[in-house]
C-alpha cells in the first residue's frame, strides 16, 4: 500500500513538473507597428533562424511558394485602403507569400490569412495584389529573419524582407494627403449641427449660460432643418429662457417635421408642450 502510495505520489509530481517545464520557441513570434503618414501598420510573424544552414536556395526552394517565415501565416495589416504597384488594396489584414528567387522575388498579398504555412489550394481570387521586387545582396548574413518598414515618409513606406544576405522590399503608398485633405476642410468648416446640438444641450442640463445654449441651438437648427429633435431641443431652451413665443414657434416647427417623418413620439412630445404653453 505504502509503495502504491509512493508511485502515485512520483507520477503526480512528474506530471507537475512537466506542466511548469518552459522552453523556447525555435521560431519565436514577433509584431511590429508603425504609423506612416496617417495609416496604421501592423506586422505579425515568426522568425526562424539560419542556425548554420544554406537558406535560400537551400532550406527554402527558389521559384517556390514560402510562407515567408516559419508557423502560421506571416500577416500585414492596413488601418486604410493602400496601394502596392499600382493594386489598391482594401484596409484589412493580409497573408505574406513569397516565391524567391535569385535576383527577384515575387511577392503576393493574399485575403486569407488563416492558414498554417501555404494555403492547401491557392486560389488567385483571393490575391490582393502581386508583385515583383528586386534582391538586393547584403554584405554580411542576417541570422535572424527579420521584416521592417523602411523608407517611412508622409505617403509611403517600404516593407523590407531580409534573411541570410538578401533584402527586398515593396513599397507601398498610404491615402495620406486624401485623409489630411478631409480633416482640414473638416476642422476649417467649423462645428458640426451635432457639435453644437450637443453643446446646447449640455448648457441646458447643466443649467449653465442658456445665452451660448440659444446660439448654438440656433446654429444646429441651421444646419439640420430637418432634425426635429434639435428643434425640440431649441423650444426647450427658449421656454426656460421665458421666450414664450419663440419656444411656441420651435415647437410648431418641430412637431411639423415629426409628423413629416412619421416619428409619434416627437408628435406627442411637441403637442403636450405646445398645449401647455397655450398654443393648442
Amino acid at each position: 500500500m505504502k509503495k502504491l502510495a509512493l508511485f502515485a505520489f512520483a507520477a503526480m509530481l512528474a506530471v507537475s513538473v512537466e506542466a511548469q517545464l518552459q522552453t523556447p520557441q525555435p521560431s519565436p513570434s514577433s509584431s511590429m507597428k508603425q504609423t506612416v503618414g496617417l495609416t496604421e501598420v501592423e506586422v505579425e510573424y515568426s522568425r526562424p533562424s539560419m542556425r548554420g544552414r544554406k537558406i535560400f536556395g537551400g532550406l527554402e526552394a527558389y521559384g517556390e511558394l514560402w510562407r515567408t517565415g516559419a508557423n502560421k501565416n506571416t500577416t500585414i495589416s492596413f488601418s486604410d485602403d493602400v496601394t502596392i504597384d499600382g493594386q489598391e488594396v482594401k484596409a484589412g489584414t493580409y497573408a505574406i507569400f513569397t516565391k524567391p528567387g535569385q535576383t527577384s522575388w515575387e511577392v503576393f498579398f493574399y485575403s486569407d490569412a488563416n492558414n498554417w504555412g501555404t494555403p492547401r489550394e491557392w486560389d488567385d481570387s483571393k490575391v490582393a495584389a502581386k508583385t515583383t521586387v528586386e534582391v538586393y545582396p547584403l554584405p554580411v548574413d542576417i541570422e535572424t529573419f527579420t521584416i521592417t518598414i523602411d523608407d517611412v515618409h508622409n505617403n509611403g513606406a517600404a516593407l523590407g524582407i531580409m534573411w541570410e544576405k538578401a533584402y527586398v522590399g515593396v513599397k507601398f503608398e498610404v491615402p495620406t494627403l486624401s485623409k489630411a485633405q478631409k480633416s482640414i476642410e473638416t476642422v476649417m468648416a467649423g462645428p458640426s449641427a451635432n457639435d453644437y446640438y450637443s453643446s446646447a444641450s449640455y448648457y441646458f442640463e447643466e443649467g449653465k449660460d442658456l445665452n451660448k445654449a440659444k446660439e448654438w441651438i440656433a446654429k444646429a437648427v441651421e444646419l439640420r432643418p430637418d432634425a426635429f429633435w434639435v428643434m425640440r431641443r431649441q423650444s426647450l431652451i427658449l421656454a426656460k429662457m421665458g421666450d414664450k413665443k419663440g419656444a411656441i414657434a420651435a415647437a410648431k416647427q418641430s412637431l411639423k417635421v415629426a409628423e413629416e417623418a412619421g416619428n409619434a413620439d416627437y408628435v406627442k412630445l411637441n403637442k403636450d408642450s405646445l398645449k401647455e404653453w397655450g398654443a393648442l
